[in-house]
């Protein structure tokens, strides 16, 4: 991407927690970050970095206003839902948010000469079957989600890849793994409204913040018997969505890559490792098997090297753990501020 005089990027979704802590690599490299989002589910406290703009993804009108109002050279693309569960229930509204919106958007690029995207995946593409259980994934690997969810961040691969070669964008797909963590400054983290992710629910238990911690299957084909989930800090993903920005690509490119480390940490490593932090023991139980849970998901990185220059810097499990402590711990922005709602006032993935 040509920064010119005015590198402003439309960063959608970016009152989330990813897209918050994107905005701030952003401004911190003398982009402008301008943030969209329609606050059901991110937070206007979370934009600190740059312009707001209020509206929905699918509202053509709205995003053609804020990317010629802005001067918008690139878009970063967060905007969608998220939760695995509701896709099953609502798979209407998920295709709806999530493959519409993206068609919506890309025919805005299109109108207004936007040419460089990065898009918010998952490895949720990858679905659970196909490997070995202590196999990294490769971007080659099969696809097969086990979601709607997963299905449609897969046919939003498909679309952008397809206006790619038909219109001359070029595009990155990130396809994440285990995000978690919180900026090193305290002033974002990770929440949910519920909490699902392993990290922050252990913090909880072990602040005693939160209900006692269920540890789901201990007979799995891994080292320790518990699942192995790859990691990633916030602040590497963040990285890694400016390094797919700046990435030299040529017209009509699209590329999917892994962001993770390589590694996988089973869940009984990081209940251990919440404890110590902690100072104290993470209370939890032992529960049967989840339907559906793979024993490994676990990236092969190497293309992020290849491709984007890029590698995590911060992803230990003890660097994670220790700033999402730091941050559920801090009382004007963690789990001690909280809205009228009762929901916490901070940065929830959308």
């Amino acid at each position: 991407m040509d920064r010119g005089t005015t590198p402003a990027v439309l960063v959608t979704g970016g009152a989330g927690y990813i897209g918050a802590h994107t905005a701030k690599a952003l401004h911190e490299l003398g982009f402008v970050p301008v943030v969209y989002d329609n606050l059901i589910s991110g937070f206007r406290e979370a934009v600190r970095w740059g312009p707001f703009v209020h509206g929905d993804i699918r509202d053509r009108a709205a995003l053609g206003e804020a990317m010629e109002t802005h001067g918008v050279k690139a878009v970063i693309h967060f905007a969608g839902l998220i939760e695995v569960g509701r896709s099953v229930a609502r798979p209407d509204l998920f295709w709806d948010v999530n493959v519409a919106g993206t068609t919506c958007l890309l025919t805005v690029m299109r109108e207004r000469g936007v040419g460089r995207l990065v898009f918010s995946s998952s490895a949720a593409v990858y679905g659970q079957g196909g490997r070995g259980a202590l196999e990294t994934i490769p971007e080659h690997a099969e696809k097969a989600p086990a979601s709607p969810y997963g299905d449609t961040k897969l046919a939003a691969e498909w679309m952008i890849q397809a206006q790619c070669r038909a219109y001359g964008l070029s595009a990155v797909a990130l396809r994440y793994f285990n995000a978690a963590g919180a900026d090193p400054s305290g002033l974002i983290g990770e929440a949910h409204e519920p909490e699902t992710h392993l990290i922050p629910l252990a913090i909880a238990a072990a602040l005693g913040d939160g209900k006692p911690l269920t540890v789901f299957g201990q007979d799995f084909d891994t080292p320790d018997g518990t699942c192995l989930r790859d990691y990633i800090h916030v602040s590497d993903l963040a990285a890694a969505h400016v390094a797919a920005l700046e990435a030299d690509l040529p017209v009509g490119a699209f590329e999917a890559v892994n962001v993770g480390t390589g590694q996988g940490r089973s869940v009984t490593e990081v209940v251990e490792t919440v404890g110590r932090a902690a100072g104290r023991a993470v209370p939890h139980s032992l529960g049967a098997r989840r339907a559906g849970d793979p024993p490994s998901l676990v990236a092969d990185p190497r293309r992020a090297l290849e491709l984007l220059r890029w590698a995590p810097r911060h992803s230990s499990i003890d660097e994670i753990v220790a700033d999402a402590l730091r941050w559920e711990r801090n009382p004007c922005y963690g789990s001690g501020l909280r809205g009228s709602t009762g929901r916490r006032k901070s940065q929830i993935v959308v």
